[in-house]
């Protein structure tokens, strides 16, 4: 669901400019060092697999004459093998970085699809140019050329093909509303519209746009501004044509402070955008100030971790799983499952499955026992809740009724570690600085499920999940896991 609809069902306070529209608020982080590595390490294996595939492709047809007797006798018998192995690794590291020089593992957003083909074709060209050359010059006779042209032609092609897969597969996100970028236009110009309308007709670029702002001079309203920029998941902030040098300059300060991405549409030099380089959004050049770096590599492998850890659990206890719902059947009347609408990264909404642990109608039972809460602010709990089930207490006591979620996680709505899903009806409630722990993806287990559990505070709550934000590495998540499994054997998770 787009965040300006969940904004409206939680009847969130109305925004200063009028134009506020619709956009799924999951953001793609800016590519930096560590995906750009990933990317290098991806046209490594890309050469990798060309090689091979070229070879088993000579031995099994012969296509290339004499290859057959350089790879049974020569290569074989040790007097090639080196001076390949030196000529293909020349070969891939020419390649990686002619490939980074051309801009090849820059966002995706900043290139369109004909423009990377044809850059990967340049690349390779080159790459395969300089490969050939230096046979000639070593007078390597003993490989044959025609292999070497295959295995270039084998990469060419490989690396095209992983490219237009891979944009084919981002835009199917984007038009999902998964890992787009929110952004506000300050200004209300032609610029302005021209770019509205151009980031909106250009659905690939992966861009939603949440609506203009207008700032008054001397830079009146930059906290109204921001606070926007809060509410509604602003990951760019674009300024057109018209305003004050002063007013983007503190604009920038406080970008900075709120790690939100800050562009000028040009117009705007006097100085403020000096040695910074002009990026192309579709057609419009745009001056990136401020870009905000995400360890993305650190990201793919927590994705991974939580691609194969769910997997494996769900395999590995699928008969505890069956054991489970056949003994809700039987304890009370109603539903296996327990499904209900949570607020997800971004503010994207979500249906989060459990085990059902209470009576059928424990929803509507809910206010006769309002009076029973041991949290305050906008968490609700009540240790002997009247409404669970007998088998509800032993599942809720070692952690059982959240086994199903790990479904959540294989389909990217959750992570196994980060902050608990919020109820729409709590996020109502949430100030500004609240709303931090809706900027990464939710988890089955976090900090303060490990180290928080019992203090009823819901600043204790809240400071938990922005501290584990703001320190979050792959071994943090592998210590809370640890440490979730220790209060699992225990039975303190009711």
């Amino acid at each position: 669901m787009a965040s300006s609809d969940f904004w409206q069902k939680l009847s969130a306070m109305r925004a200063v400019a009028p134009a506020w529209e619709g956009g799924a608020g999951v953001a793609a982080p800016r590519r930096g060092r560590g995906a750009s590595r990933l990317w290098m390490a991806a046209d490594g294996l890309t050469i990798l697999g060309a090689v091979v595939a070229a070879t088993l492709l000579e031995l099994r047809t012969g296509l290339v004459a004499g290859a057959r007797y350089f790879w049974h006798g020569r290569l074989i018998h040790g007097r090639s093998m080196g001076l390949l192995l030196a000529l293909l690794c020349g070969f891939a590291a020419v390649l990686i970085l002619t490939s980074r020089r051309l801009n090849l593992y820059a966002p995706l957003r900043l290139t369109g699809h004909l423009r990377e083909q044809t850059l990967t074709l340049q690349a390779c060209f080159t790459s395969g140019l300089l490969l050939t050359g230096t046979l000639y010059l070593l007078h390597a006779n003993d490989i044959p050329r025609g292999l070497v042209l295959l295995t270039i032609a084998l990469v060419t092609v490989g690396l095209s093909l992983r490219r237009f897969f891979y944009r084919i597969l981002l835009y199917h996100r984007y038009d999902r509303g998964v890992d787009t970028r929110n952004v506000l236009i300050v200004g209300a110009g032609r610029e302005a519209e021209a770019l509205r309308q151009h980031l909106e007709n250009m659905r690939h670029l992966g861009y939603r746009f949440k609506g203009f702002v207008e700032l008054a001079g001397g830079g009146s309203g930059l906290e109204g501004l921001f606070q926007q920029a809060r509410r509604h998941f602003v990951d760019e902030i674009f300024f057109t044509a018209g305003s004050e040098r002063g007013v983007v300059q503190k604009a920038l300060e406080e970008a900075r402070r709120q790690g939100v991405d800050l562009r000028l549409v040009p117009d705007m030099w006097d100085g403020l955008a000096w040695n910074s380089a002009i990026e192309y959004i579709g057609e419009f050049a745009t001056i990136p100030l401020h870009c905000g770096r995400v360890p993305e590599l650190g990201l793919v492998c927590k994705r991974v971790f939580d691609l194969v850890f769910s997997a494996l659990v769900l395999v590995v206890l699928s008969p505890l799983l069956g054991v489970i719902a056949a003994a809700i059947k039987l304890d009370s009347p109603g539903p296996v499952f327990y499904s209900s609408e949570r607020i997800g990264k971004k503010g994207r909404m979500f249906r989060c499955t459990k085990f059902r642990t209470m009576v059928a109608d424990a929803e509507r039972r809910r206010a006769e026992i309002m009076h029973m809460n041991e949290r305050d602010g906008v968490l609700f709990k009540v240790t002997k809740d009247p409404r669970v089930t007998r088998l509800g207490q032993v599942l809720r006591k070692y952690s059982l009724d959240e086994l199903p979620q790990f479904w959540n996680v294989l389909k990217g709505e959750m992570s196994v570690v980060g902050p608990r899903p919020p109820l729409a009806s709590e996020v109502k409630e949430y100030k500004l600085s609240h709303l931090k722990r809706l900027d990464v993806t939710p988890g089955i287990t976090g900090l303060w499920q490990v180290q928080g559990r019992q203090d009823p505070s819901f600043a204790s709550y809240v400071s938990l999940d922005v501290t584990y934000i703001d320190n979050w590495s792959v071994w943090l998540d592998f210590k809370i896991i640890l440490r979730t499994i220790a209060v699992v054997l225990a039975g303190t998770g009711a």
